[in-house]
């Protein structure tokens, strides 16, 4: 196919052969199948800031620290500069994840590095070879939902205890390949520790995914994997191999009302979302 033009200066470097297909085109980025050398990989392309339709990035922006303080201080000002720096930060944020969460034991593709806005990375293959499905277009037996479920809950853990809330999960961010699911998209990342909106994005990723795989296993309906979760990260005493039991009773203390309309607006972005999905694949069927 002909080369796009984000894509050429990898070409003219080397970093990249040749350009096989489009694989999908999304309103945060662009992904491409791509040659380098006897390896078939990823291109992930960000588009550029004013193309993109991400709504609350001030909410995953909070936390997020450049060492260079004129660049934080053009960054606090809106400055061309400072959204030229926050554009990077956006970029580089995907890819300081995924190295992060691969040591963390999480399942994730792997980064081979980030050049001008474009993100190459590992291709998930099925057992013939072909791209790996998102959760959402495969159908599971009971058995499955449960082991599939256990490990995200596992990996959501490893994350939390790694410092980072994916902030945006759901079916539609998580391939499957014959080992289980891997965690994709990740441009949204937050630090645990410094964003205020870490707590309500954390239970929104796991209530998505237990509300996909409930309709499989009912009996995982219910659960309160996040809130035990996260009261353990709280209090020091989460780590990767924390077994959790999904129940969570509540210490009886005040109602938390910004705490709560929180939730209600994360449920809310998330019918959002998932309408804006739902439609990105009728455009590509």
């Amino acid at each position: 196919m002909k080369i796009p033009n984000r894509l050429l200066p990898l070409v003219e470097d080397g970093l990249i052969d040749e350009v096989l297909t489009q694989l999908m085109s999304g309103k945060e980025a662009s992904v491409y199948i791509v040659r380098s050398g006897d390896n078939i990989q990823c291109a992930k392309v960000y588009k550029e800031i004013e193309q993109r339709s991400f709504k609350q990035a001030v909410a995953y922006r909070e936390g997020r620290k450049v060492k260079n303080s004129r660049r934080a201080r053009a960054m606090e000002k809106g400055s061309k500069f400072g959204r030229d720096e926050q554009e990077k930060v956006w970029q580089n944020a995907e890819i300081d994840a995924l190295y992060k969460l691969s040591e963390a034991d999480v399942r994730v593709p792997t980064p081979y590095g980030c050049f001008d806005g474009v993100l190459l990375m590992e291709l998930v293959t099925d057992d013939e070879g072909s791209v790996a499905p998102r959760l959402n277009d495969v159908t599971l037996t009971k058995e499955q939902a449960m082991r599939d479920h256990d490990l995200m809950i596992q990996y959501v853990t490893r994350m939390l205890c790694a410092g980072i809330v994916h902030g945006d999960l759901s079916e539609f961010n998580v391939l499957v390949d014959h080992l289980g699911p891997v965690i994709i998209d990740l441009p949204q990342a937050v630090d645990a520790s410094a964003n205020n909106n870490a707590k309500w994005m954390l239970e929104r990723d796991v209530n998505n995914m237990t509300t996909y795989y409930g309709q499989y296993a009912p009996e995982l309906l219910g659960s309160e994997y996040a809130k035990e979760m996260w009261a353990l990260y709280e209090s020091g005493e989460l780590t990767p191999n924390s077994k959790l039991t999904g129940v969570f009773i509540d210490d009886g203390k005040d109602a938390d009302v910004d705490g709560l309309m929180a939730e209600i607006n994360a449920v809310m972005e998330e019918a959002r979302l998932r309408k804006e999905r739902q439609l990105e694949d009728q455009e590509l069927d």
